[in-house]
Parts: structure tokens; sequence; C-alpha cells
């Protein structure tokens, strides 16, 4: 699956590292002043309760932004493609199919009272369970068997999806409006130890890939490039695809399915950061990921006083925008 197109293969970085570095102070103040207006803008109540339930926001939205970044990032490097992301492989589908089978099981009343702990643990199981469960039976060290395994995805992510459907079919109109709700992300009402634990798995899955960022850097000049300049490729894959599904599943279990986000923000990495070394990249993505999801939700919820799910605007501007690279793509 890799393109001729990608950047790092096609032409080299314009901008020398320096240039990359003001770019990147100049995102984290943008994100310093969202930060510091989502925190304190428009206060009501008391400060204690409203910097408490917004900072509560606010380390969901880091969370989550950082890690489907990051996940895309890597998936893309891995694969050789930058259209593809990680939700191709059926993670939205898959998350669906269980809200959708926990309702019709357990009911509108027995769903909402289910212990989020439960919850959460179940939704990260089943979904790192699955892939790595394809991956031990796909992956032989070939060159092809990542290939296999993102069709096989495909495949799954049509199967829940219809599985979905049919088990929506048989739900009540009040059953029904509670699986809708739980079909967009939602950022409002995570648990804070769920937060605790996901920054735990966050920050031990960042300390990896900041030792073998530079080996990452090698498999973008492709298999046997890597494998002649002494990087084992088939082993730093898995570890990557290992490392991309945590991320995933850790950031959908938490809010819920952003299917196009990643896509976004990876892609705004590329045009603005200037250089293809993970060293740089990875921290790019990350701040530019929290800044979109924090600078975006203090527009929707504080100026423009909308009630829709900030989730909802984003799938509309990431599908639209990955139209525009299938089309581009196709020109080309």
């Amino acid at each position: 699956m890799h393109s001729s197109a990608l950047p790092f293969t096609a032409t080299k970085p314009r901008l020398s590292f320096s240039s990359t570095g003001i770019r990147l102070a100049i995102l984290c103040a943008f994100l310093l002043v969202s930060v510091t207006l989502f925190l304190t803008w428009n206060v009501k109540a008391s400060w204690a309760f409203t910097l408490e339930y917004r900072g509560m926001k606010l380390l969901s939205l880091v969370i989550v932004g950082a890690s489907i970044s990051i996940a895309t990032l890597l998936f893309q490097t891995i694969c050789g493609n930058r259209i593809l992301t990680p939700g191709i492989m059926g993670f939205d589908s898959m998350y669906i199919l269980i809200q959708t089978i926990l309702i019709f099981s357990l009911g509108s009343v027995g769903f909402s009272s289910m212990s989020p702990y439960l919850k959460w643990a179940l939704e990260t199981a089943v979904m790192l369970g699955c892939v790595l469960l394809l991956a031990w039976m796909l992956f032989r060290g070939t060159s092809q068997s990542l290939h296999y395994l993102i069709l096989v995805g495909i495949i799954f992510g049509v199967l829940f999806t219809s599985l979905s459907y049919l088990f929506s079919r048989m739900l009540d109109p009040t059953q029904f409006s509670v699986l809708q709700d739980s079909m967009f992300a939602s950022f409002g009402s995570v648990d804070p130890a769920l937060l605790l634990i996901s920054g735990f798995v966050f920050t031990a899955t960042a300390l990896f890939l900041f030792r073998i960022h530079a080996e990452l850097d090698v498999m973008l000049l492709g298999r046997q490039s890597a494998l002649n300049l002494g990087v084992d490729f088939s082993r730093r894959t898995l570890q990557t695809l290992f490392v991309t599904v945590v991320l995933i599943a850790l950031s959908t279990a938490l809010v819920g399915p952003v299917s196009f986000f990643g896509l976004l923000v990876a892609h705004l990495t590329y045009r603005l950061c200037g250089s293809y070394k993970h060293g740089i990249m990875i921290p790019f993505a990350t701040v530019l990921g929290i800044l979109t999801l924090v600078s975006g939700e203090f527009v929707l919820q504080h100026l423009l006083s909308f009630q829709t799910r900030l989730s909802i605007i984003i799938e509309f501007i990431g599908g639209v925008f990955f139209l525009v690279l299938i089309i581009r793509q196709g020109k080309a």
C-alpha cells in the first residue's frame, strides 16, 4: 500500500528544524491560550466547581486528541499510505456493535446503570482482543501480512455494521434513542478514575514511542531499505500496530468513536510540520490534535452556544476532507 504520493518518498522537507520548532512553539502558545479560555470563560458557578468540571473535560480532550492523532500517524507510517486510518479496521463498527448488544441484552435502564469501569474494561478488552487475534493469525512477517490484516478488518467492519443494524431493528424506541446517543463521542461525562487509567496507559505508550522514533523514520523508506539498515521491520511493525490499537481502543472506549479526526490532524501535521522525523511529527500532531479539540469545544459551547456535540462537527468536516483526498488521489 505504499504510495508514490507520499511526502517522504516524493519530496524533501522544505523547512529547517528551527522553523519547525518555531511553528511548534506557536502551536503550544495557541494551545495555552485555548486551555486558559476554556477553563475561565464565562464562569457562572463557583470557581472550584467550574474548574473541577471543566478540568475533567479538558483531560478527556487532551487524552483523546493526543491518542487519535498519534495512532493515525503511526498507522499511516506502517501502511505507507496517507489515506488509511485505524478506523478502517472496524473499530467504530465494533464499538457500536458492543453498545447495541449491551442495550439489547440489558435494556435501556440496565445499560444506563452499568458500571462505567466494567463497560470501559469490556469495550477495551474486546477491541484489543479481536485485533490482536487477527494479527496473531495473519501476521507472519511477510510484507503483505499487514495488508491482509487491514482487508480482513474491513470485512469484519462491514459484518459488525450489519449485525448492529440487525440488533437495532429489534430495539424498542427508548432503547434505540439510548443507542443513538452512544453512537457519537461525548467528552463531558468521563469518570475521573478512567481518565487516570487512560493517562497512565498513554504515558507508557508515549515513552515507548520515544525509544523507537528513530527506527520509525527508517521504516518510512520501506521494508527492504529498513532491513538493510538493521531495523527488524516485522517486529517493529507488529509493535507499532499494537500501540496503534491500544491508543484507538483507549480513546474509543473512553468517549466513543471519532472516525475522521485523526485523518484531519495527520494531514495538517504533514502540511505544517515541515519534517518527516517522528521525533518531531509525533509532538507536533499531539499538540495540534489537542488544540483542535479544545479550541473547537470552546468555540462550539461557549462562543456559539451550540448544544450539538463537537464530534458530529468533526465527523462532517473530516468526511468532506476524506472525499477530497480520494478525488485528488484518483486524479494523481
